[in-house]
């Protein structure tokens, strides 16, 4: 038999071999496609438009996001996210460092201790925000235990306090992710040859030095991953303002993320939440792509 007819009775399952793998990813991909970016270029058609309850196609321009900076809510949501974004991402990092500096003394009850840092970030943000909701009531939660045992002076009254009730939410996003960045950092850490160590402590460095100055810097990469996972959770907090504050009072907590689902979905103005949602993801752009860039160009220069 010829070599041209055995490789004609072999095309056919090579041809398969070859659209097997493409045909299985092909739905996921069209789910992507589709769900994902195909609704992100529709929100950004959205935002040129008169969209108001229902999507509308007539090209208004600029508009929606002239409004939107004229809009005294959108700059107070900023605002907002600002305060909130960054004492969130520094108090979590600092607080995930920490802890996972002094788990990886190797102490007893360690796995124990572990579980219980973690075990907040297995509660969705609707549980997270409800619980704290309770505890920072001034009616309900800890301002009035404390006064019931005699601390008459006590007052705990920032979850109705517009000036302070963004710190609320901060408190609560904390307490759910900084064990998550502990999880990060311990596994980084677990990672740093010993040797490195060894040689540091023979060399008389202390504990601190040896963390401050040659395992923390040897973790850039697991620094960078925590903190764009915290940026992005800043900015597409909703479920937590929702469950907790509602925005309020009046608006005084209110976060982009909030504004762009009432002002879609609420009252009727969809042109203006849309162009919120853009801004949005350019805020996670902004964050992304520069850590994209720097991460593509260290891998060519190794």
């Amino acid at each position: 038999m010829s070599s041209t007819a055995v490789f004609a009775k072999a095309s056919p399952l090579d041809a398969l071999q070859r659209w097997l793998p493409r045909l299985v990813l092909a739905p996921s991909v069209l789910i992507v496609l589709v769900g994902f970016y195909g609704y992100i270029l529709w929100t950004f058609l959205l935002s040129f438009t008169n969209s108001r309850f229902m999507p509308s196609y007539k090209f208004v321009g600029l508009q929606q996001y002239e409004r939107l900076l004229d809009n005294d809510r959108w700059w107070v949501a900023s605002h907002n996210l600002l305060v909130y974004g960054g004492l969130f991402i520094a108090i979590s990092l600092v607080i995930g460092v920490f802890l996972a500096v002094l788990l990886d003394q190797r102490i007893r009850r360690e796995g124990f201790i572990r579980t219980v840092y973690l075990y907040p970030m297995a509660l969705s943000m609707i549980v997270t925000g409800t619980a704290w909701k309770w505890l920072l009531n001034p009616g309900l939660g800890l301002d009035k235990l404390l006064r019931d045992w005699g601390w008459e002076g006590f007052r705990l009254d920032w979850l109705v306090d517009p000036d302070r009730v963004v710190y609320c939410l901060v408190i609560a996003a904390v307490w759910q992710s900084s064990g998550f960045v502990m999880a990060l950092f311990l596994a980084g850490l677990r990672g740093v040859d010993q040797s490195i160590i060894r040689a540091a402590q023979v060399d008389g460095a202390g504990l601190p030095t040896i963390y401050l100055r040659i395992v923390l810097p040897s973790l850039r990469p697991v620094f960078f991953s925590a903190l764009m996972i915290l940026a992005h959770i800043a900015i597409k907090s909703f479920d937590l303002v929702a469950a907790m504050t509602a925005g309020g009072p009046g608006y005084a907590s209110d976060l982009p993320a909030m504004f762009m689902y009432a002002h879609t979905f609420t009252r009727g103005q969809m042109g203006l939440g849309a162009a919120s949602a853009m801004l949005m993801l350019g805020a996670v752009l902004a964050i992304l792509v520069p850590y994209l860039y720097s991460e593509l160009r260290n891998k060519r220069h190794d």
